[in-house]
Order: C-alpha cells, then structure tokens, then sequence
C-alpha cells in the first residue's frame, strides 16, 4: 500500500475506531506529497473496461457512478495524471456538479477474473471538451452516439491495491469466449472423428 494513501485515510475518526476495536492506531510517518502511479498501476488501468467514480456533493452526500468504455478508455497521460471522456447523456450532471465545489476523487477499478482492485485517490478537474480537440478525439468512443461534452482530468495523490478476498470471479462474454475457444476447438475436432469413423463404418449419422 502507497504510504500516502494511508495518510490521507487514516483520520482521527479512523484512529479512534482502530483504538477502540484494536487497542492501538496506525501513525504514518514520513509519506510523500503524492504517490505516482508506476508500471504496474499504468498496465492494470489500460486494461480495464471500466471504474468506478466517488464524489461528494456540497450538503455531504456521496455519490458513485459507474464508468464504462473500450480497454484504454481511461487514458494516463503521466504517472500523476489521469483523463477520461465525459459524454452527452442524462444531463443530471451528478458527478459534474459535485467536482465544482469538491474537487476530491476516489477511483475504483476492478479486474474480475483476477480478483484485483485498484484504488485511487485524487482532485479532479473538468473542462470543455473544446478546448483539447485532439485529445477528445483520440478518447472518444466511435460506438457511442452521444458526443464528448467535457473531459476529466484526475491529479492523482496516491493509490492502494486491496487484496483478493472476498471478490467474486466474474466474465464478461469476450472473456468466457476466450475461455471456451480451446473447448469448441476440442469439440469440433472429436466431432469431425466421429463423422469420419461413423463414414468408415457405414454407420450412419445420427
């Protein structure tokens, strides 16, 4: 875990509660002004198809939003900076109008099929999506119908990696096609045996 991800964590209300279940707190000592996310986290995030993102609106409510788009989506410009497209949808603009009066972010990205999760803390900003044409362009998501109205770009402060319990395997369809290529390969190869044989017997087919 990024030493400054506990900092940022660990509040008095947190130490209070490990004090009172435990009998002792975490002191975190020496952390780094931020955390840059390295190899590992930029191969992990250009892999997922999707996150989830934390706000928190001015009357102290959170809100999370699921986000989802092609592997890539979720684009890091550099080890302390993240950007993803905002389209043209419902126009509650939940998440949007939070980020004007807090900018604080927390991201959650889940790798299923490996129970892996990656969590990111950050201050986001959002801006017109016509102000970075180029950069708008290359996020947009050609299926999509909507247009790209704003792009969000998240100043990372620090990330944690959870371990996998608790975390249930899950497929997506690609993913169990991949899974089952080598199968129906397997099946289609028995089947043609079994026609050959049936043909050199003069058994017919069933």
């Amino acid at each position: 875990m990024a030493m400054k991800y506990l900092e940022t964590m660990m509040s008095e209300s947190v130490r209070r509660a490990q004090r009172q279940y435990y009998g002792h707190a975490a002191d975190i000592m020496d952390a780094p002004v931020r955390d840059p996310l390295g190899e590992a986290e930029a191969e992990f995030i250009a892999a997922r198809e999707s996150f989830y993102l934390g706000t928190v609106s001015e009357t102290g409510w959170p809100y999370v939003q699921h986000r989802g788009g092609p592997k890539g989506f979720l684009r890091l410009l550099n080890p302390s900076t993240l950007v993803f497209a905002d389209y043209q949808g419902n126009r509650q603009l939940l998440s949007t109008g939070n980020l004007s009066v807090n900018d604080r972010v927390s991201l959650f990205l889940m790798d299923y099929p490996n129970r892996t999760r990656l969590k990111i803390l950050g201050h986001a900003k959002i801006e017109d999506a016509r102000l970075h044409p180029d950069l708008s362009t290359e996020l947009s998501n050609p299926s999509m119908r909507a247009r790209v109205e704003r792009l969000v770009f998240v100043d990372v402060v620090s990330f944690d990696w959870n371990c996998p319990k608790y975390i249930t395997p899950r497929y997506s369809l690609e993913e169990v096609g991949d899974l089952a290529g080598s199968l129906q390969a397997r099946i289609a190869e028995l089947e043609s045996e079994l026609r050959a044989a049936r043909a050199g017997s003069g058994t017919p087919s069933a």
